[in-house]
């Protein structure tokens, strides 16, 4: 009886939307037994009603009950919603939920949290190129905090898959090209989301996407087919993954492409073996928006059948595609299904539910009163500039030319110049556009009386107004002046001609890269480059300042331009952020986190790339014939990984390693002096390499083992030191097992991968 009364008043106690289980009521339960009680009460269609997630669809403020998508939840064919937005509309969705429907299990909310809420961050290669972890752990806690205080109890979030090929848009979503440093990355965004305690009202439930190789498709061509070796995956694609598991992960969604000629909504293997079985993964998987439904185009099988076999792989959460809610009755009835699997599946996604504390009080993230103290704060937006200012890569500053002085005329040229809404970039669908500092602005309010700043278009984005159109979708005009060419040139010559300094705002829209922006062509859209020619025509020096999301192929810039200052796409505080640096506030200390080719056609390029049997050795980049290299144009990047200058200069001195030999069971240290031998105080990224230099399989040149990001004043010196344990060399082998080899391992400190300065090591039994 006591059991029977238990489970009553939890219900009861659900009903009025106040605290109802677990160690906070007078007849505690466990959560397991609590869910097990639960799923027993459940009818089929209402499990398979906790595996639908549909989009908010027509929910608007005060007609929640009267919508489409109510209707559905009344019925308890609703696990959660994505994509609605304010505390107040999601609590009447919620209050559906908790006191319409026969179980009153509360909804998850979720939304693409991407790189912040309404305080937006730079792009995630932006951060990533800060290389500061607590800033980037920081800005996910940020993220969190506004986004739960709107009623967001979920994010899909962070994005970690690995990238060599910028021609693929979404490259800009996540952290580049190496999979130890998109591995750290992973954590601390994990970390900044969850917290330590998901049941806070201040965290959310993060969702590491997209498993697996999303980022490795045919061609650079987004949603196209990937194919490659398991010990590649293993080696090079699944460490950030496994790293966001291993840091608590509470979802992972699946992506879109096959893996190994099975799609990963449907592929068992990796969502079953790797992700449960060797990763021991304990949250729930959701498909990608419509996944279900379009294996049917991938060529598996009608809907009933890819939904079946979606559930059977280890799916448990099904993306508005409708498949599990429409198709999975019928197939447990002809027995494709197990009422054990579909158990399961409900099992994960409401002890996600219980870990959010929404069973204890369903509307612990719709506190009215944070919703107004808590999103786009002076304190939130003073981080989102810092990080920003800190995420930026000066490419080149020859003579110092930057930092520039506070004082004369300065003219801003160029599209991007003076454009609020593409300054939070891609994927920042909470983000009050129209709030963000654009470069004139930011420039402006910091110079203040100091100096005058003046201001021409000078061009649009592009000449092609078609392909402008659909790269600055969802509202994100550049606002296409009617004028031809030649005005506009003209415009920004007269005004150039006005200014001692020239600052050039060009590269992409922010919509030019993300999801379905893959590109043929990464160069500067032409009628730009035809702008910035003039530009230097005039003799005046001539800063540019790029946008964009993807490395670009910048050759003729590298050549001609005296400064490039890479700013991504900085966030809301973009113009501050930009103003900061180009004045010397902020000392530039970002690296860049892909690499930036010379030609399209070296794509995919990448710095830890293997030998071939008969490598290119020479670095004057001159052909030789039967060697591996191009006949019309260079092996080496334009831009190497972990590249990035400063107002400053940093000397490394000193590289020793604390013994020649190591055991499996000894550590060693890997050390170095890095001294600031410039004008100004800086920050350095200090970058540690190794290279296994035999191996049962090949091995890369250099692989990233640690870093670490130092603050030097003028004139100061500082050992930097490693310690490396058996551990941090260890690889995944042709049987595909975690192995370290004995012999010789060498080490390179420095300040970007190209460096050759190296001690080496024996590992011994």
């Amino acid at each position: 009886m006591n059991f029977i009364k238990t489970s009553l008043l939890l219900l009861f106690f659900t009903f009025l939307g106040t605290a109802q289980t677990t160690n906070k009521t007078q007849n505690p339960i466990s959560k397991a037994q609590f869910i097990e009680e639960l799923i027993a009460k459940m009818t089929v269609e209402e499990k398979l009603g906790q595996l639908n997630l549909p989009t908010s669809g027509d929910i608007t403020t005060g007609q929640a009950n009267s919508s489409d998508v109510a209707k559905n939840i009344k019925e308890g064919k609703v696990g959660g919603l994505f994509n609605i937005k304010s505390a107040s509309k999601i609590r009447e969705v919620q209050k559906i939920a908790v006191e319409q429907t026969r179980l009153k299990i509360p909804l998850l909310f979720g939304m693409d949290v991407i790189h912040g809420y309404e305080t937006t961050f730079p792009i995630p290669l932006g951060l990533s190129s800060t290389w500061n972890l607590s800033l980037i752990e920081r800005s996910a806690q940020i993220a969190a905090k506004e986004a739960s205080a709107d009623g967001i109890n979920w994010t899909f979030s962070p994005m970690v898959d690995i990238s060599p090929d910028p021609r693929w848009g979404r490259v800009s979503e996540g952290s580049g090209e190496d999979p130890y440093l998109g591995s750290q990355i992973a954590k601390a965004m994990v970390k900044g989301y969850q917290g330590t305690d998901l049941s806070l009202n201040s965290t959310i439930l993060a969702c590491v996407k997209h498993f697996a190789l999303y980022g490795a498709p045919e061609a650079g061509r987004e949603y196209n087919t990937v194919d490659m070796s398991r010990i590649r995956m293993y080696n090079d694609y699944f460490p950030p993954y496994k790293a966001a598991v291993d840091a608590g992960v509470g979802s992972v969604m699946a992506s879109f492409n096959e893996v190994d000629g099975v799609p990963a909504t449907a592929n068992k293997w990796l969502m079953t073996e790797v992700l449960r079985n060797q990763w021991k993964f304990k949250g729930f998987v959701v498909t990608d928006y419509t996944a279900v439904q379009e294996l049917m185009e991938h060529g598996i099988g009608d809907f009933q059948t890819v939904s079946a076999a979606a559930l059977k792989a280890g799916i448990e959460m099904d993306m508005v595609s409708g498949g599990f809610l429409n198709t999975l009755k019928k197939s447990l009835d002809e027995g494709k299904v197990s009422m054990q699997q579909i158990d399961n599946a409900v099992r994960l996604i409401l002890n996600a539910k219980y870990d959010l504390g929404l069973f204890e009080d369903p509307y612990r993230y719709c506190d009215l009163k944070r919703n107004k103290t808590d999103i786009f704060t002076k304190e939130n937006r003073a981080e989102a500039r810092k990080t920003a200012a800190e995420s930026f890569v000066l490419l080149k500053n020859d003579n110092q030319l930057l930092p520039l002085k506070k004082a004369g005329t300065i003219a801003i040229v160029g599209p991007l110049g003076n454009n609020a809404v593409n300054m939070p970039g891609t994927w920042s669908v909470a983000t009050k556009h129209e709030m963000a500092i654009p470069l004139l602005k930011g420039m402006q309010e910091v110079l203040g009386q100091s100096a005058k700043v003046i201001y021409a278009k000078g061009s649009n984005l592009t000449e092609d107004a078609a392909y402008e159109e659909r790269a600055t979708m969802f509202g994100k005009t550049l606002n296409r002046d009617s004028r031809t060419k030649e005005q506009l040139l003209n415009e920004a010559l007269q005004i150039a001609g006005q200014a001692d300094i020239i600052v050039a705002a060009l590269g992409e829209s922010s919509e030019m890269s993300g999801e379905s922006s893959s590109r043929t062509e990464l160069e500067i859209p032409s009628v730009q480059k035809e702008l910035l020619a003039a530009l230097l025509k005039t003799g005046k020096p001539v800063v540019l300042v790029l946008f964009t999301g993807r490395p670009l192929v910048l050759v003729e810039e590298d050549k001609n331009l005296s400064a490039i200052l890479n700013v991504w796409f900085p966030g809301t505080e973009a113009g501050y952020a930009i103003a900061d640096v180009l004045f010397g506030d902020e000392n530039p200390s970002g690296k860049l986190t892909a690499t930036f080719p010379r030609s399209v056609g070296q794509i995919p390029i990448y710095y830890s790339h293997k030998n071939t049997g008969r490598p290119l050795t020479n670095k004057e980049g001159k052909f030789v014939k039967f060697l591996s290299n191009y006949i019309d144009e260079r092996n080496e990047p334009l831009y190497p990984f972990g590249y990035g200058l400063s107002y400053t200069t940093f000397k490394y001195d000193n590289l020793k390693v604390s013994s020649p030999t190591m055991t499996f069971s000894d550590k060693i240290t890997v050390s170095v002096d890095v001294s600031n031998t410039g004008n100004f105080d800086g920050k350095e990224v200090v970058q540690l390499y190794s290279r296994d230099v035999v191996g049962s399989v090949t091995r890369p040149i250099k692989e990233l083992k640690g870093f670490q990001k130092i603050a030097l004043k003028k004139g100061e010196k500082k050992t930097v030191s490693f310690e490396l344990s058996v551990g941090d060399l260890k690889f995944y082998d042709s049987n595909l097992d975690f192995v370290a080899e004995p012999g010789v391992f060498e080490f390179f400190i420095g300040t970007n991968s190209d460096v050759q300065q190296k001690v080496s090591i024996e590992l011994v039994k």
